[in-house]
């Protein structure tokens, strides 16, 4: 449905160029996800109404949507969303991002078409079409970076040139594309160095000197768990670089492709029946469900693990407190009225009530995930040397040090963290590269199971003191790759031979475990 209208655009959110003045449209996203009452009693309704009413969404113009206009330079995107690359005068890039989706490409050619593609086709209707417009000033109050989409629809513009006939005549989101020198955005941080999954993690594998900044990145991780976002594999990331102390590089997240935000999938009879079973697909309710919150970051859970390996429950409390805080009532009200008018009468009460009672239960969420990702414990090195230590510290407890090895002077530390065994099962050490050493302080409480794994390199595995009674319990094991390793160890500690797999040999493989390579 395609209604021409002469009104003015409406401002966009954010910092964002302002499109010219030219006309507006008023156009439904998609009319052909409405459906029968027996369809939807079995498939859902899903968002099926949003996704069926006329809005108003300005036309964009390439030549004049900013300075200088807009030269398209390459299509992409996902397996469901459509995308289209532009590039201004200055080599600024931004992005046109399809409204509508199509999973159908994930399946074979011969599928697309059958009774499975339009099945998967309808169930687009579980995203909300405008749900990205609401993100940005909730992003804003709970201090997480954000980009600004905006809604537009591209007409059948000449200036589209080859790509003219995939991308005419369909609603798009337009944005900034998070890459490079984006020192005017200032919801990037005004970073002069974004970059994307696979640079970052190879920095950060390759070097200690490049890091991330753990609390950022766990504040914009609790805000995707209330958004009920859980697509949040490595791609759905770029990364805000900032200078360091003594000309290290921290590394802050920006948070980009909302289209799993506010998923509504389970309530029809058989997309509840699959939501039991594929427990990451759910649906955004007034409760997140404490029992799923490992299903709702199971895509994330990689990244987890690596990135938030330091942090205490005290650090995932504060955070979690500080965020129900700031996400107040009044902002979370004031971010709803960016809709239209007409998204927000079906949806605005609806989004508002759960907004709210999800923001409530941030504290128990995040304790909840604190406690999923203390249970087993992965510690990498870098490809440089490093030393790794271990000692208890009483209770039971055992401190992990990390320390960069460095010739001719002191070891610095890296990272630390103390660990109880009520808490944590097993703590497992990759070398990774670089000529490492591994001390143990003493034998930590039996109760952890503690891996040590060598990786490349000629690396040294010594225990202190070697008195230590062999009796005494504990369950240490060390993975001897048999490259020349030197290990003094005594009873009750264990060395066992092995072939390191390839997520555990050196920085490059351990971006495997990234989906990176």
């Amino acid at each position: 449905m395609l209604l021409m209208s002469c009104s003015a655009p409406a401002a966009p959110v954010g910092p964002f160029p302002v499109i010219g003045p030219d006309s507006t449209v008023q156009v439904a996203a998609g009319p052909q996800y409405m459906r029968g009452a027996v369809h939807q009693f079995f498939w859902g309704k899903h968002y099926r109404k949003l996704w069926a009413v006329p809005v108003p969404a300005a036309v964009f113009n390439l030549r004049t949507a900013v300075p200088g206009g807009l030269t398209p330079t390459e299509a992409g995107g996902s397996f469901q969303t459509k995308n289209l690359r532009l590039v201004d005068r200055n080599g600024v890039e931004y992005v046109l991002r399809s409204v509508d989706k199509d999973a159908t490409k994930a399946l074979p050619e011969n599928l697309r078409d059958g009774p499975i593609g339009r099945l998967m086709k309808d169930q687009t209707s579980v995203i909300n079409p405008y749900g990205a417009y609401i993100v940005p000033r909730l992003a804003a109050a709970a201090g997480v970076f954000h980009t600004n989409p905006r809604l537009v629809y591209v007409t059948d513009d000449p200036a589209l040139g080859a790509f003219r006939q995939e991308f005419a005549n369909a609603l798009y989101l337009f944005e900034e594309r998070p890459e490079g020198n984006q020192s005017a955005v200032r919801s990037f941080g005004r970073s002069a160095r974004v970059e994307s999954s696979r640079k970052v993690f190879t920095n950060l594998a390759f070097n200690p000197r490049y890091r991330v900044d753990a609390r950022q990145y766990l504040r914009a991780r609790l805000f995707d768990m209330w958004l009920g976002d859980w697509s949040r594999r490595e791609d759905q990331w770029r990364w805000a670089g900032f200078p360091g102390t003594g000309g290290s590089t921290i590394y802050r997240p920006i948070p980009r492709d909302r289209d799993h935000a506010f998923f509504k999938f389970d309530d029809g009879l058989l997309t509840h029946i699959i939501g039991w079973v594929k427990s990451n697909y759910q649906s955004f309710h007034e409760e997140i469900r404490l029992r799923d919150v490992e299903g709702l970051n199971r895509a994330a859970r990689p990244l987890d693990k690596s990135l938030l390996v330091y942090l205490t429950a005290a650090d995932f409390r504060q955070i979690a407190d500080s965020m129900r805080t700031s996400l107040s009532d009044q902002e979370i009200k004031a971010s709803l009225t960016v809709w239209p008018k007409a998204v927000y009468d079906l949806a605005g009460a609806e989004f508002d009530r759960k907004l709210r009672g999800r923001r409530d239960q941030l504290p128990a969420v995040a304790a909840e995930f604190y406690a999923l990702l203390a249970r087993e414990i992965e510690i990498p090195g870098t490809d440089q040397p490093e030393r790794f230590i271990l000692e208890p510290v009483g209770d039971g407890q055992v401190r992990v040090q990390v320390l960069s090895i460095h010739a001719g002077r002191p070891d610095s530390l890296l990272n630390q963290r103390t660990f109880s065994p009520t808490q944590t099962r097993s703590i497992k050490l990759f070398g990774l590269g670089g000529n490492d050493v591994f001390e143990l302080r003493g034998l930590p409480d039996h109760r952890f199971e503690i891996g040590i794994y060598d990786g490349a390199g000629q690396d040294i595995v010594e225990q202190k003191p070697l008195t230590t009674p062999a009796n005494q319990p504990t369950s240490v094991m060390v993975y001897d790759s048999g490259d020349g390793n030197t290990v003094k160890i005594t009873k009750p500690v264990k060395t066992r031979a092995y072939v390191p797999a390839a997520t555990e040999f050196d920085a490059a493989g351990w971006l495997l475990r990234h989906r990176l390579f």
